[in-house]
């Protein structure tokens, strides 16, 4: 049978016709066209894309992209999300959250949307901030961000994103930042990849409320000493000089001077295909100074996904039942008046 070839798409093909209204400089315009270049790379009709979203900055990303869309409510996007890769098997859906969207009123919604391993792809913008309603503090802010609701600082203790998705057992976690287009590319192209719960922090800077935060691994001058850019099969390597690396004492991750400390055969070698979550979460702790951050695919196992799972059962009770009849339901025996 003959099949019709897609077309050949590229990354403007991918932009609406909306005006974009983010402030200058923010790390959302990076993040909006890295998409639309990993999109074009796919080889997958845009007529069978989604992006859906909640409340936030970032939550207007649907309407910049030229795919279905659903600007949805506060914190619920997984639950939509959830419920259109139901309905919609054939979709690849796409959540866009933010850290106070994602973690604060949607704290719960994601993490169940994780555990059942539906396949959606979430993507949690993280800039330490709520910037649409102009600077609060946020889940994911630092002990001592000073913002409009913390003005001597804040005292919570927040919430590391990565850490939560694995301990809801989402099976692809990584991390990424809008300042480098190339790896971020590339993480959107893996968690377009992957079958069931893929999710992804991205480091993003928010240019009005938060400038800045991240620029300990953004910079050219610090960057290759805070931040370890992880890759399956490698070892755990850092530094400018690349003679740093992670070692293993006991559970206890150390940073090490290879050549000095120890030999390149005692770095940790990154797999994150192993099906045991320790070294990921382990990962997903690291904070400078005392560690460099781990950027890249965390963890990246196969496990059956919850849409899958649903349709197998749906099939199995139609070939074992046969199609239902909901009025026979409605009017069945089974009934009880309530005075």
């Amino acid at each position: 049978m003959a099949t019709t070839a897609l077309p050949t798409l590229k990354p403007q093909d991918f932009a609406s016709d909306q005006e974009i209204r983010w402030c200058p400089g923010c790390g959302d315009y990076s993040i909006l066209a890295q998409m639309k270049k990993a999109l074009s790379t796919l080889n997958f009709p845009r007529e069978k894309m989604a992006f859906v979203s909640g409340i936030g900055c970032s939550s207007r990303f649907p309407y910049y992209m030229n795919t279905y869309g659903f600007h949805t409510i506060h914190g619920r996007a997984p639950t939509f999300a959830t419920g259109l890769k139901l309905a919609q098997p054939e979709l690849m859906v796409w959540v866009v959250t933010g850290d106070g969207d994602g973690l604060s009123i949607g704290g719960n919604h994601l993490i169940h949307a994780l555990r059942r391993n539906i396949d959606i792809k979430v993507l949690l913008f993280n800039n330490e901030i709520y910037g649409l309603t102009k600077g609060q503090y946020s889940p994911t802010s630092r002990v001592g961000t000073k913002s409009k609701t913390t003005l001597q600082g804040s005292v919570d203790s927040p919430i590391r994103p990565l850490s939560m998705a694995i301990a809801a057992e989402a099976t692809f976690v990584a991390r990424t930042m809008d300042l480098d287009p190339n790896h971020l590319t590339m993480t959107l192209q893996r968690a377009a990849a992957h079958k069931g719960s893929a999710f992804v922090e991205i480091y993003q800077n928010c240019k009005i409320f938060n400038d800045g935060v991240f620029e300990y691994v953004t910079e050219k001058t610090t960057k290759s000493d805070n931040a370890m850019f992880l890759e399956h099969g490698k070892p755990m390597i850092f530094g400018k000089d690349r003679n740093k690396g992670i070692r293993l004492n006991g559970l206890t991750p150390e940073v090490v001077t290879i050549g000095k400390d120890c030999a390149l055969d005692d770095v940790v070698v990154h797999d994150e295909n192993v099906e045991n979550p320790t070294m990921a979460y382990l990962l997903s702790r690291f904070m400078c100074p005392a560690f460099p951050e781990a950027f890249g695919v965390v963890r990246n196992v196969s496990k059956p996904s919850y849409d899958e799972l649903q349709a197998k059962q749906s099939a199995d009770a139609l070939a074992k039942k046969g199609k239902g009849d909901l009025m026979k339901m409605f009017k069945n025996d089974d009934l009880w008046t309530v005075e």
